[in-house]
């Protein structure tokens, strides 16, 4: 979708809204009517998804996972949701909860530069690569003293990144992270959010050395499964179809775009569509659904209302999506939820890092 296309259906969006433009005055054809639908049905699910995450934020300003209590992933996760679905801190229903999101976010951050809360335990590069990524586009929604420290807490996060980065690892690792600041070793997961992390940040003009971007790329690269077109966890194993997903988008974002390897791995996609029985599905239709759309042409026209529908029909009445997986489960329905709601809103275009 082209940025004039994303302004006039956001516009026709708000006129609808305020009752100012109408349906009428002709016949739609299937496609157009049935197009319609499915734009409000997204509508109405983000509506419904943003408001029972406002319901969920803590009096801290945190929101919680089902097993480690406040953790800065979610309270990371939710925030972006909100700001994905146009709210933007200090404005409007949402904007107090991102403020106070923002500043809980904020007092979390230690020392070193990391940004963990209770969750600190496993994996904290996990926490931090997400919460430095809300970050880099909560900053230029700020003003006044919340967003000086927003910078610079950004500054010492995109540090901690760079230098993770730079601890000495064996050849086959060089280039990506792991659950640690100093693990000698890397995987493709926390390697992806610490990348869309270094690129958001770099765009609204952090310090961030081409070279450190480049190697993370040619690690995803050596991740790339020739013999379907997926991408494994660590070189040499397996791909999955969350695994797919989260490749394309981490290369996509990079400007690797409509390469053999993000074409290949779109390919998968559009071979085995993401079910819900899929391992790590939340995190699949999150990672599928912006690697999809960043690829743009034939393949997302044709995977898009595959991926829309699949997450739609698991919506709860109230609101939430409810995580069936194991480790999902110990994650919670903020996170689910937000990564739902994320995947939704991917065309209405409000954060920069997943535009075309």
């Amino acid at each position: 979708m082209t940025s004039a296309n994303k302004t006039s259906r956001g516009t026709r969006r708000a006129l609808l809204a305020a009752g100012l433009l109408s349906l009428g005055g002709g016949v739609l054809r299937a496609d157009e009517s049935d197009e319609t639908a499915l734009e409000s049905r997204i509508d109405s699910a983000v509506r419904l998804g943003l408001k029972w995450l406002a319901a969920e934020q803590q009096a801290s300003g945190a929101w919680t996972t089902k097993d480690y209590g406040e953790s800065t992933a979610t309270t990371s996760l939710a925030m972006m949701a909100l700001m994905a679905g146009g709210h933007v801190p200090g404005e409007g229903p949402y904007g107090r909860l991102l403020s106070r999101g923002l500043a809980w976010l904020l007092s979390q951050q230690q020392q070193n530069g990391l940004l963990v809360g209770r969750e600190s335990g496993h994996g904290p590069m996990y926490s931090h690569g997400i919460a430095t990524l809300m970050l880099a586009e909560i900053c230029g929604m700020t003003e006044g003293a919340q967003a000086e420290q927003c910078r610079q807490s950004l500054q010492q996060a995109v540090r901690l990144i760079v230098d993770a980065q730079n601890h000495r690892k064996p050849p086959e690792h060089d280039g990506g992270w792991r659950y640690q600041p100093t693990s000698s070793d890397s995987d493709l997961s926390v390697s992806a959010w610490q990348l869309l992390a270094l690129r958001a940040a770099r765009d609204i003009g952090c310090d961030v050395p081409a070279d450190n971007i480049d190697r993370a790329v040619a690690y995803l690269k050596r991740l790339h499964v020739k013999h379907d077109g997926g991408f494994g966890y660590m070189v040499g194993h397996g791909s999955s179809i969350t695994r797919a997903g989260t490749g394309i988008a981490a290369l996509e974002i990079c400007g690797e775009h409509r390469t053999k390897e993000t074409l290949a791995a779109a390919g998968l996609i559009l071979s085995r569509p993401l079910v819900r029985s899929e391992h790590y599905f939340y995190y699949g239709a999150y990672y599928c659904t912006i690697g999809m759309y960043k690829v743009g042409g034939a393949e997302w026209r044709q995977s898009r209302r595959v991926l829309y529908q699949t997450i739609l029909d698991l919506q709860h009445a109230e609101g939430f999506w409810t995580p069936e997986d194991g480790t999902e489960r110990q994650a919670g329905r903020v996170y689910s939820t937000s990564l739902s709601v994320l995947a939704l809103a991917i065309e209405y275009g409000y954060l920069p890092i997943y535009q075309r």
